[in-house]
């Protein structure tokens, strides 16, 4: 009998033991928001801006009561835009069980990272990854983004020069990734297709090197009127000032991937006149003015590259997981391509591909030093 009530005591005693533990436990469960993506290196400027956004969106959710009565925590790990590194950044968010992903920012290294994501059921939406395969290929069902893709932004840069510019004979150039060299493919294809354009030269040029006389030499012996490029700004920059250091007045049209103010700084007089594509100019839309606000108040500087992108994704992600009223992956999905959310791209939702309604792309010009969208 003594045995017994010891027991009993023993069981009392453990018993309170794991309801104290188990309490605080629930109490500090949260809702886990994973951004990856560049916030070291040469692309970190196109990674920064999201983290940022994520930041923003969390802050003024937590203070609105959270998604689900439930703080969001957020998870942030950098993959530099290299692919090699993605595959880690991704496997340690999931280790640190990830809810949902915002990221990741270069098509190449969001490629690598979403078929680790999709065997955990995770849902992942870029901001910035436009390459055209991540939604149309049914390969990664799990990717969501808030960017047009690169088919779209190729067929603008082919319009614009064969008929804004009326030009005829075009060199196309990559950075023999799958972002820069996909929207190449495009560009090229969409040339070809018509009879207008010519395409002079298609070339791949290898990224990071200091040194593009060859290619730019390439550039001039083939007459082109125009180069169209597809890659990022470290090596448009030194394209660009390359060309123009030997009198080249060749057009340079290039990305989004360049529509960045890193290029002008680094370009500095040889950007002036480039165009290149970017999402479509949103900030008369009220979301989209609070949300810059928000961010000049919180860091003192205008946003970067994609900033608006990632703020409409951040809220994406949490709105449907709070309608879908779990972290549950097909509840969530569901969500996402039912329910409208308000952000600073206007009301969207995702098409069954996970590409969001309404967004677009736009042509623009460096002019005095910044960007300008042209109408």
């Amino acid at each position: 009998m003594k045995n017994h009530f010891v027991k009993l005591f023993v069981m009392s005693v453990v018993g309170l033991f794991l309801l104290a533990v188990s309490g605080p436990a629930l109490a500090a469960d949260t809702i886990k928001l994973g951004v990856a993506g560049p916030h070291s290196g040469d692309l970190a400027s196109y990674g920064i801006p999201t983290v940022k956004a994520a930041e923003l969106v969390v802050k003024k959710v937590n203070a609105a009561g959270g998604v689900l009565g439930k703080q969001v925590e957020l998870l942030v790990e950098d993959d530099v835009c290299k692919p090699e590194v993605a595959t880690n950044t991704a496997t340690k968010l999931i280790s640190q069980k990830v809810d949902v992903v915002l990221g990741h920012i270069c098509s190449g290294a969001t490629k690598a990272a979403l078929g680790i994501y999709n065997d955990s059921k995770i849902i992942a939406m870029s901001p910035s990854a436009t390459n055209p395969g991540l939604t149309q290929s049914g390969d990664y069902p799990n990717f969501y983004r808030t960017i047009a893709s690169d088919d779209a932004q190729a067929k603008l840069e082919v319009d614009f020069a064969l008929d804004v510019l009326k030009l005829k004979k075009i060199a196309v150039l990559h950075d023999k990734g799958d972002y820069g060299k996909g929207l190449a493919e495009f560009a090229k294809g969409f040339l070809e297709a018509d009879s207008r354009g010519e395409v002079v030269l298609y070339e791949g040029i290898t990224p990071g090197a200091v040194d593009y006389s060859a290619v730019v030499q390439k550039i001039k012996r083939s007459g082109a009127e125009a180069v169209i490029f597809g890659g990022y700004h470290p090596e448009a920059s030194k394209i660009v000032s390359q060309m123009r250091k030997k009198r080249m007045k060749t057009i340079f049209i290039s990305d989004d991937g360049v529509k960045d103010d890193t290029f002008i700084k680094v370009a500095k007089e040889y950007a002036e006149g480039v165009y290149a594509t970017g999402p479509k100019d949103v900030s008369k839309n009220p979301m989209a003015i609070a949300a810059n606000e928000a961010h000049k108040k919180a860091y003192g500087a205008d946003p970067g590259a994609f900033f608006l992108n990632a703020y409409a994704a951040a809220l994406a992600l949490l709105n449907a997981v709070e309608q879908a009223g779990s972290t549950d992956y097909d509840a969530v999905a569901k969500a996402l391509k039912s329910k409208d959310v308000a952000t600073p791209l206007g009301n969207i939702h995702f098409d069954e591909r996970g590409d969001a309604t309404g967004v677009g792309f736009s042509m623009y010009q460096v002019q005095n030093g910044v960007y300008v969208e042209l109408k």
